[in-house]
């Protein structure tokens, strides 16, 4: 399946409805580009604005400030972003008093060209500082460039409540870590995010059940790698070696943490994302199965079914232990959805190794792939060491193989579900009829049944009767036990 990622935005207008504004509140229009992380970054950022005096809105052209939340990942999202700050400046040529920032994975790398050399922006602040917004404005008003990209030990905004923007009122994002210890050669997170952080688990907690209080249905953890997840009072990852032996005692990794979700609003659907398969244990895949609120769905990158691509990519495992983890998630949740991320063409990368790949996928049948040409990313380990050698064509057609395989395993796996009844959440109408609602399964794959008298944020059982690569069509038979 080639579909837009759940777990990455592109492009999105980030506006809370307020008709209280009042006259000498500012407006901002905020764009976010990238992962759900710069997603739920751009709520964070919309809270402390709004204590700030600034109402968001969804039209530059009357805005005080506008701030594009960006990534860094692929250079497709990096050209997008300059052509879309090509148009904020345009605006700012009619009204000279509109301020123009970039937030996020890009500043930190491109900080001086877009402030000294190219002078296209007013205001640099990378995703760790966020909180030194209202001063940052403030040197702007001053005529002044104001630059804060300062990555932090501690920072993790568990003091922040998120202002939750363009909300369905259903599903929500709890960011629960940040940064990145494991150091892919071809990943730019650690260091745009910084090394590995966790969030104070109370803190997780109090924001699930102040979403339950606000009648949301789903929650979905957040992390570069929420499997690293490791609360011992603060502090990076990285020095736990140096924790005393009460916090060695009471630290809670992410199975603790899953279970303390599940066990404290069982009527809210969980998910998370992102897993790295050297940090899955088996534990989270038990706490899975034990608490039926913790979705049947692992997002489980692999990039690479060759393990001489998965050396050079420094991944820390190998093609058997990554498919023997695979077995294990089967073994416990026989009915597991599990989706991957694949890249094709990464340096030196033979026929043989992407056959590999192919193999891998046959292997696994994944429902879903997120699939990517390579695309050389400055300042990473493989931008320094690895010449990006394969052709542009040899990139393309071994990328069209791999997304032709994954849409037959895609429909592979949605005809399983033809025939049974599955728990769907209503989360929006469908897109193609206003006559059906839309929604998920626990497996992530879309559903799509006739409206009757069901409502938004309802749990329906319905029954499949056909479907896609990418949808499940039915018919609801009643409401499930969880509403």
């Amino acid at each position: 399946m080639s579909e837009k990622n759940p777990y990455k935005y592109n492009g999105d207008t980030l506006v809370v409805e307020d008709k209280t504004m009042g006259s000498n509140e500012k407006s901002v229009y905020l764009e976010s580009y990238g992962c759900a992380m710069n997603f739920s970054d751009s709520e964070i950022v919309a809270s402390i604005l709004s204590k700030n005096g600034y109402k968001t809105t969804n039209d530059m052209y009357l805005a005080d400030l506008i701030l594009v939340n960006t990534c860094s990942i692929r250079e497709k999202a990096e050209l997008t972003v300059r052509k879309r700050l090509e148009k904020f400046n345009r605006v700012k040529r009619k009204n000279s008093k509109v301020k123009v920032g970039v937030l996020g994975c890009m500043a930190e790398r491109l900080k001086h060209k877009f402030l000294e050399e190219e002078k296209i922006v007013d205001m640099v602040v990378g995703p760790d500082a966020y909180k030194d917004l209202p001063n940052l404005l403030n040197d702007v008003e001053d005529g002044k460039s104001a630059v804060n990209v300062i990555l932090s030990k501690d920072e993790t905004y568990g003091d922040i409540s998120p202002t939750r923007i363009n909300s369905n009122g259903v599903n929500a994002f709890i960011s629960i870590t940040r940064g990145c210890d494991n150091m892919c050669t071809f990943c730019v997170v650690p260091f745009t995010r910084g090394r590995e952080r966790s969030r104070d688990p109370q803190s997780i907690i109090n924001e699930l059940n102040d979403l339950h209080a606000k009648g949301f249905k789903e929650i979905t953890l957040l992390g570069q790698n929420v499997d690293s997840y490791l609360w011992f009072g603060g502090g990076l990852k990285k020095d736990f070696s140096k924790a005393s032996e009460m916090q060695r005692a009471s630290s809670i990794n992410f199975s603790k943490l899953l279970e303390m979700c599940a066990l404290s609003q069982p009527k809210i659907r969980i998910r998370f994302s992102t897993s790295n398969p050297q940090d899955m244990s088996l534990d989270v895949i038990k706490v899975m199965a034990k608490y039926e609120n913790i979705c049947n769905y692992i997002h489980l990158p692999v990039q690479s079914g060759s393990d001489n691509i998965l050396k050079a990519m420094n991944r820390q495992h190998t093609r058997s232990e990554y498919l023997q983890l695979i077995k294990n998630i089967y073994k416990i949740i026989p009915d597991c959805s599990i989706s991957h991320d694949m890249i094709a063409g990464f340096p030196n990368e033979s026929e043989n190794d992407h056959k590999d790949t192919l193999s891998l996928m046959e292997e696994v049948k994944y429902s879903f792939g997120y699939m990517f040409k390579y695309s050389e990313r400055p300042g990473t380990p493989a931008a320094k060491k690895l010449n990006d050698n394969i052709d542009e064509k040899i990139k393309s057609r071994r990328l069209s193989e791999i997304v032709d395989l994954q849409l037959k395993h895609s429909l592979y796996r949605t005809k399983e579900f033809v025939g049974k009844t599955v728990e769907v959440l209503i989360e929006k109408e469908s897109k193609k009829s206003d006559q059906h609602w839309a929604g998920r399964n626990p497996q992530n794959t879309t559903v799509v049944f006739p409206k009757e008298n069901y409502k938004i944020g309802e749990f329906v059982n319905v029954k499949i009767s056909g479907c896609t690569s990418a949808t499940l069509v039915g018919e609801a038979t009643g409401l499930s036990k969880n509403n």
